[in-house]
């Protein structure tokens, strides 16, 4: 069963944020709602919930690879 929910962890100030995941794109920028910052992959992830989500994005949590 694929987890649509997740907690991103802001590095810039440590803020969590609670989210869905979007199910048909991935998701390469999101704004920190605490300070702003914008969020990208880190090298080698797919999209800002495989880097900082406590669940990563459904076509990995199905084994399907990064999102396309």
């Amino acid at each position: 069963m694929t987890e649509l929910t997740s907690t991103l962890t802001c590095p810039e100030c440590g803020a969590k944020s609670t989210a869905e995941m979007p199910t048909d794109a991935c998701q390469f920028f999101y704004d920190c709602p605490a300070c702003g910052a914008v969020l990208r992959p880190k090298p080698g992830d797919c999209c800002v919930w495989c880097s900082y989500g406590t669940v990563p994005c459904p076509p990995v949590q199905v084994g399907a690879g990064c999102c396309s």
